[in-house]
């Protein structure tokens, strides 16, 4: 016989999911902000973070509820075209985080190439989109850049991208939201993009 505690726990999962799969992003979050809101005093909360404060929840002013895109850093920053880069300078880095030159060769901070233990230049390492290339490789399953929505940060126009899958599960390992994704796929995981337009 199972323990209460643990049916207890199962039928709030299920719970949730049913919900989380139901509602879009902003709906979902709506209900949920505003009810954590009211519990802890609304004005003060939403006044001690500011949407300009890059990295405040997760990036950007993003609410953290889906996870990012594997990259070699924790922020997932990608270059226009969806392979990964530096978050800190979008300098373009491989799949293991390495800086690399226009050629594709891992470099140094100062650009000289690196070299191996026998003094050898290092060979080319892959460079992959995230969203189409590292998450079907990762997770075996489908994956394109769809959705995508903006906010000021820093100055400039930063664009939050969905990577988006017919997946019932996201990256966190929950229910998947509906939220700007289009036929019939759902919010994976998401990236960023600094467009450097101001604002």
């Amino acid at each position: 016989m199972r323990r209460p505690d643990a049916v207890l726990d199962d039928a709030g999962g299920a719970l949730a999911a049913s919900l989380a799969s139901g509602l879009t992003r902003r709906s979902f979050l709506g209900r949920v902000g505003a009810a954590f809101l009211g519990l802890v005093g609304g004005s003060a909360v939403a006044a001690s973070v500011r949407p300009d404060d890059a990295e405040a929840f997760h990036f950007c002013g993003h609410i953290w509820t889906t996870g990012s895109c594997p990259t070699p850093y924790t922020l997932p920053r990608i270059d226009r075209r969806g392979y990964p880069i530096r978050p800190k300078d979008a300098r373009p880095i491989d799949n293991l985080g390495r800086l690399v030159d226009a050629n594709g060769f891992p470099i140094h901070e100062n650009g000289q190439r690196m070299t191996g233990p026998d003094g050898n230049p290092l060979a080319r390492g892959p460079r992959t989109r995230v969203c189409e290339d590292w998450v079907p490789e990762r997770f075996g399953i489908d994956a394109v850049t769809q959705g995508s929505w903006y906010r000021c940060c820093g100055g400039q126009i930063r664009k939050l991208v969905d990577c988006c899958s017919r997946s019932r599960r996201r990256i966190n390992g929950d229910a998947s939201l509906v939220g700007y994704c289009y036929t019939g796929r759902r919010v994976f995981c998401v990236m960023y993009y600094d467009t450097g337009l101001p604002c």
